[in-house]
C-alpha cells in the first residue's frame, strides 16, 4: 500500500528533510506531513487523522511516551511507530505496552521502517475497512432483528438459512405456525438451527413482547431437571433456602423452548405430560400448583418417534408435543453451504480483529465436499478457525481440520510459512485431538454424557459446552448401538 497520509515527528531538521523525499520515492503517491515538537504533532493530529505516525522517543517539549498517550487518546487507531537510540530499551518497552506498533532502532535502517510502516498502514485500511462491514452487519442484524413486521422479524432466519426451495419451505412452516396456539416440536440433527427457527416463530407470534426463555434439556442433571422446570418452595430439599421460580413459570405468557428434550428422564416426561395437559405446574414442596400459559416448543436432534419404538421417550408425550413439526435438513442435503460460509466471514472477522476477503475456489470445493456432521454449528466454527489461520483469503490448509482422518499434525504441516503462528498452530491442533477424545468417549458410552464427562474426568457442563463447541451429535452414538 503506498497511498495514504503519513506524519513524521523528530527535531532531527536532517532526518526532517531526508526521511519523507525517501519514503515520497519508495511509496510513490504517499504525502508525508512533519512536525519537529510533540506541540506542533499534537495540532497536527488534531486536524487530521494520519493512516500512521512515526515519531523519536525523544523529542521537544514532551517525550514520545506522552506524545503516543495522546495519540492513542485522540486517535486510538492509528498505529504509531516510535524512533529510539540503543539505550532507549526501557522506554521502548513503556512504549510497546501503551501502545506503540513497532520500534526503529538508530541508526534507521530505511528498508526495515518502510516495511513496517507499510505493515502499519495495511492495518490501517484493513482496521477502517472492518469497521465500515461492523456497520454494515450490525444495521443488518438490526434491521433483521426489529420488531416491525412480520417479514423484518423472520429476515434474520433468511440471512443463515440461505437463497434455496429447500429452507424457503422450512420459513413458510415458521410463518404458517407462528400466530396459532399450536406446540412445536422441531427436529434436526445438531447444529441445523433449531434453536434460531424457535426464536423466529416466537418473534413472529403475538408473544413477540413476552420473554423467550430456552432450556437445554441435555445441559441439565438428571437430579436436578424437575427443580429447573417446575421451581422449588423454601425447604423442599436441603439447600433450599428460598423459593425458586421454575423455567415454566419465568417464561410466563411467552415461549419455552425445550431443547434437546429426548434427553428428559421418563418420570419427568411424567410430569411434561400433566404441564402441557393442564397447563399448571406442580413445584417442588409446593402445596398448590402454579398456571402456565407458555407456549411450547421443543427439538430433539433424533426422531423422537424412533425414541418412542425404543422405549426412551413416552408415547403420550411425543403425540402431545407432535402438534406441529418442522424437520430441518442437514447442511449436507443443502445446496446453500457456500451462502452460509460467506455470510460467516464478515461476522468471523470482526469477532477475531482478523479480515478476511474471500473463499478460494479449492477451498471451496472441500467445502462442499464434506459431510458436515456438525452442519451449520459445524460450518461456523471451521471458518472462525480459517480465518484465525488466514491472512486474506481462506485456502485448502487453512481448512485441514475438517478432513476425514487428518492427523491433528495436519495444520501444521500444511499450513503455509507466515499463515500462522506456532501457538495457533498449536491451539488448533489440540482442538482437533480433544474433538476426536470426547468422540472416542461418546463412542465408548453410547452417547451417555454423564459416563463420558466422568470419564474424561471433567464436568457434566463443561463436556456438554465442547459437545456443543465441536458440533457433536450424541444422540447419533446412541442410535449407532441402539
Amino acid at each position: 500500500m503506498n497511498t495514504g497520509h503519513v506524519l513524521l515527528v523528530d527535531d532531527d531538521v536532517a532526518l526532517l528533510r531526508a526521511l519523507p523525499e525517501f519514503l515520497r520515492i519508495r511509496m510513490d503517491g504517499l504525502t508525508v506531513d512533519t512536525a519537529s515538537s510533540g506541540v506542533v504533532a499534537l495540532d497536527r493530529i488534531s486536524a487530521r487523522d494520519y493512516d500512521a505516525i512515526v515519531s523519536d522517543i525523544r523529542i521537544p517539549g514532551m517525550d514520545g511516551l506522552e506524545l503516543l498517550n495522546e495519540i492513542r487518546s485522540q486517535r486510538p487507531d492509528t498505529p504509531t511507530l516510535m524512533i529510539t537510540g540503543f539505550a532507549d530499551q526501557e522506554l521502548v518497552v513503556q512504549a510497546l505496552r501503551a501502545g506503540a506498533y513497532d520500534f526503529i532502532e538508530k541508526p534507521i535502517d530505511r528498508d526495515y521502517l518502510l516495511a513496517s510502516l507499510r505493515r502499519a498502514m495495511e492495518r490501517r485500511f484493513l482496521s477502517r475497512r472492518l469497521k465500515g462491514q461492523q456497520l454494515v452487519v450490525e444495521r443488518h442484524l438490526n434491521e433483521l432483528e426489529a420488531v416491525v413486521d412480520e417479514r423484518a422479524r423472520a429476515g434474520r432466519l433468511r440471512f443463515f438459512m440461505g437463497p434455496n426451495g429447500q429452507m424457503q419451505k422450512i420459513l413458510e412452516q415458521i410463518e404458517q405456525v407462528a400466530d396459532s396456539p399450536l406446540t412445536v416440536l422441531i427436529q434436526g440433527e445438531t447444529g441445523t438451527g433449531k434453536e434460531l427457527v424457535a426464536r423466529a416463530i416466537h418473534e413472529l407470534s403475538p408473544r413477540r413482547d413476552k420473554p423467550f426463555v430456552a432450556v437445554d434439556c441435555g445441559a441439565i442433571p438428571d437430579t436436578l431437571i424437575e427443580s429447573e422446570l417446575f421451581g422449588y418452595e423454601k425447604g423442599a430439599f436441603t439447600g433450599a433456602h428460598q423459593r425458586k421460580e421454575g423455567q415454566f413459570q419465568l417464561a410466563r405468557d411467552g415461549t419455552l423452548f425445550l431443547d434437546e428434550i429426548v434427553n428428559l428422564p421418563l418420570p419427568t416426561q411424567s410430569k411434561l405430560l400433566r404441564a402441557l395437559q393442564e397447563r399448571r405446574v406442580q413445584p417442588l414442596g409446593g402445596k398448590r400448583p402454579s398456571d402456565v400459559a407458555a407456549r411450547i416448543i421443543a427439538a430433539s436432534n433424533v426422531a423422537l418417534e424412533q425414541e418412542v419404538r425404543a422405549g426412551r421417550f413416552r408415547q403420550d408425550v411425543y403425540y402431545r408435543l407432535n402438534e406441529f413439526t418442522i424437520t430441518l435438513p442437514p447442511l449436507r442435503e443443502r445446496d446453500d453451504i457456500l451462502h452460509l460460509a460467506n455470510a460467516f466471514l464478515p461476522e468471523a472477522g470482526i469477532e477475531l480483529g482478523r479480515p478476511c476477503r474471500k473463499i478460494s475456489e479449492a477451498a471451496a470445493q472441500i467445502l462442499l465436499s464434506y459431510h458436515w456432521p456438525g452442519n451449520v454449528r459445524e460450518l461456523r466454527n471451521v471458518i472462525r478457525r480459517a480465518i484465525l489461520l488466514a491472512s486474506d483469503v481462506i485456502e485448502p490448509a487453512h481448512l485441514s481440520v475438517i478432513r476425514v482422518n487428518a492427523p491433528a499434525s495436519a495444520v501444521a504441516r500444511e499450513a503455509a510459512p507466515g499463515d500462522c503462528s506456532l501457538k495457533e498452530i498449536a491451539d488448533a491442533a489440540a482442538a482437533q485431538a480433544e474433538e476426536q477424545a470426547i468422540r472416542s468417549v461418546l463412542q465408548l458410552t453410547r452417547g451417555n454424557k454423564s459416563e463420558a464427562a466422568r470419564l474424561l474426568r471433567t464436568d457434566y457442563k463443561t463436556l456438554h459446552l465442547k459437545i456443543k463447541q465441536y458440533g457433536i451429535d450424541a444422540g447419533l452414538f446412541r442410535c449407532r448401538t441402539a
